[in-house]
């Protein structure tokens, strides 16, 4: 496959951007003014080497527009998030298409629920959007001291929709969400496909979701069935990214084009219900082998994440001497839950779910789980937690 050529006036994003975010405002909207790529975005490369993603005008467009059809219409938006990142950058770009001014919450300074409660005051239009990662959003609807502050809560509610994205959040999380009248859109996506693609396991207009065999290389075909149980995610669509810069193995690799339609081969397993809807349960590489036995890590952290006095959990397999790996769960609990009836709660709920295999061996109970700058959590810091 011939290498992407990136135009000089491409925005690229390498790494954080130093000072006013806005600042992008500019070369964005000379980039978007012509057809071809217009924004690099370097992928965190928290499972492997970093990539350079290379959206096109079109595929921020198609983006843009779907997720205006889906949220309700065109507003304001705050930016909470990384601008060098791509649910960051397109906080920008929807801004321009919708031709609204975004306000920035302060990007050095660590997320607080004030900070957020003060940045919303300066929103002008009725209509107002925002994306945040899980853990933004606990740190006001679930805060580990338990006391919630009001004003914070109160910006929430202002908000049309609040996307939320980055990794999955925990059912405690969209429960209070839902509690409290937030306007919670849970979303899947990537900077491969502009971000959210997937809102409430739904998608967007445009795209389309296709459900392989876990090792599925080959992209859908017209009327090819979909897997069995669990299987590789393909997202499609004029969403999908042109490939990688400088990187035309992993292009090949990871994108195809049949029939007309652009797919992105992911490294996420899930399952689509009968009418549709997704259901993501983690990467197709991250299963645990303890004695011989395969754990999928993903459905061992959804099994922890739904007990209600579970916060946030993380399932990792860790090296063991007598079974090669263990299972290792990083578990921040609710405030004041007792620790040691929890882990035989959770060790149950587990064992009558997944079977022996899958109880974890290992365990850690941090006061956070421990992120990387996107919000995802860090799983190389969660390992070293779990020894």
């Amino acid at each position: 496959m011939a290498e992407l050529t990136v135009p000089g006036d491409a925005v690229v994003l390498d790494g954080p951007v130093p000072g006013d975010p806005l600042r992008l405002l500019s070369p964005l909207t000379r980039a978007l003014a012509r057809e071809g790529p217009a924004v690099v975005v370097r992928t965190s490369g928290s499972t492997g080497r970093a990539k350079r993603t290379v959206l096109t005008r079109d595929a921020l467009a198609a983006s843009s527009m779907a997720t205006a059809v889906r949220t309700g219409g065109v507003g304001q938006w705050l930016l909470a998030l990384p601008v060098h990142y791509v649910a960051g950058v397109q906080v920008l770009v929807r801004s321009l298409y919708a031709g609204t001014d975004p306000v920035v919450l302060d990007p050095a300074a660590r997320f607080t629920p004030e900070a957020f409660a003060a940045a919303a005051e300066e929103l002008d239009d009725p209509v107002r959007f925002t994306s945040l990662v899980p853990t933004q959003l606990q740190r006001i609807l679930d805060p580990a001291s338990g006391v919630r502050n009001g004003d914070a809560v109160s910006a929430l509610k202002s908000f049309s929709a609040v996307l939320l994205g980055g990794s999955a959040a925990p059912p405690r999380l969209l429960a209070a969400a839902r509690d409290a009248d937030v306007r919670v859109v849970a979303t899947y996506g990537m900077s491969e496909t502009c971000g959210g693609c997937v809102y409430d396991g739904v998608p967007l207009d445009g795209v389309s979701v296709h459900v392989g065999t876990a090792g599925d290389d080959d992209a859908p075909r017209p009327g090819s069935a979909r897997g069995p149980g669990p299987g590789r995610i393909w997202l499609g669509g004029d969403v999908v990214a042109a490939g990688y810069a400088g990187d035309p193995e992993q292009t090949a690799r990871h994108f195809r084009e049949t029939a007309g339609t652009r797919w992105y081969r992911t490294d996420d397993l899930g399952e689509l219900s009968p009418d549709g809807v997704l259901t993501v349960h983690g990467r197709v590489d991250d299963v645990v082998n303890t004695g011989g036995v395969k754990v999928a890590a993903g459905l061992v952290t959804a099994v922890l994440a739904e007990h209600p006095a579970v916060r946030q959990a993380m399932v990792l397999g860790v090296p063991d001497a007598e079974w090669g790996q263990a299972v290792g769960a990083a578990v921040v609990a609710a405030p004041g839950a007792d620790r040691r009836r929890l882990r035989a709660e959770l060790e149950e709920a587990v064992r009558a779910r997944h079977g022996a295999a899958a109880v974890p061996r290992r365990w850690a109970w941090p006061e956070e789980l421990p992120l990387l700058p996107t919000g995802k959590p860090d799983r190389a810091a969660v390992a070293g937690l779990l020894g």
